[in-house]
């Protein structure tokens, strides 16, 4: 299945989003070996794939995503703690979870590093709520704000990972989707092509991580940036749309 972007401005979207198909990496030092990155080059999304990406009224929320705005930020507290997890840029229900912050140098291709050897992920998927694939689409979407200074962009793959998996004969109720599940598709040839959307400064995106193909990076883009997440079951039009 195809991601389910919510904009109702096709100019917006198309200001903000380009794409692009992927290829299998290596021998590229600061990624593993066999990750999928974006290959180029990168082209507006035109009006007919906009349409095929567009939510229609009845999305599943958790196969939604979403470009949101955020107030100005909050005065920095008086702690050593980043101020996002002290005071976030909106009102957490007492279901959100904090789940981590990363600052990304600018001109990285994509921006996920494995802490068990340093390398970065390239395109792949999120196990926060570790759900089998019968039961994938319950998963709680990830809310990321971009703290700045700079702009990044989220990568997203235009098929998601229960399509992936039945391509590829995973689609065992019990089986676990993962990561190598996009990287063996992507080696055997499947179609996969990946979308990028800008993301400035005091913005963020909501997103089915669990789900979608996905990354960030900050290719092309001269400051780096922080990006903070969180999780929870948020409704579609939570947060102020973008587009």
């Amino acid at each position: 299945m195809r991601p389910f972007i919510v904009f109702t401005d096709y100019a917006e979207l198309r200001d903000r989003c380009e794409i692009a198909t992927v290829a299998v990496a290596y021998g590229r030092p600061a990624h593993e070996e066999g990750a999928v990155v974006p290959a180029g080059p990168w082209t507006p999304i035109g009006p007919t794939e906009a349409e095929l990406l567009r939510a229609p009224r009845n999305a599943p929320e958790a196969q939604a995503v979403e470009l949101v705005a955020f107030p100005a930020p909050r005065p920095p507290e008086t702690t050593d703690a980043p101020w996002w997890t002290v005071r976030p840029p909106f009102t957490p229900t007492p279901r959100t979870r904090y789940a981590n912050h990363a600052t990304s140098p600018a001109g990285d291709l994509t921006v996920t590093v494995n802490p068990a050897n340093g390398k970065r992920l390239g395109i792949h998927l999120d196990n926060w709520d570790r759900l089998p694939y019968a039961r994938r689409r319950l998963s709680r979407r990830r809310l990321c704000f971009n703290a700045g200074p700079g702009s990044r962009y989220l990568l997203i793959g235009n098929t998601d990972v229960s399509a992936i998996c039945r391509r590829l004969g995973r689609d065992d109720p019990a089986h676990h989707p993962h990561t190598d599940d996009i990287r063996a598709y992507v080696r055997a040839g499947h179609p996969l092509r990946c979308l990028r959307l800008r993301i400035d400064p005091g913005e963020g995106y909501l997103a089915p991580t669990e789900l979608l193909p996905h990354d960030g990076s900050t290719t092309d883009l001269p400051e780096p940036s922080t990006a903070a997440f969180w999780l929870d079951h948020w409704p579609i039009g939570a947060f102020p749309s973008l587009i």
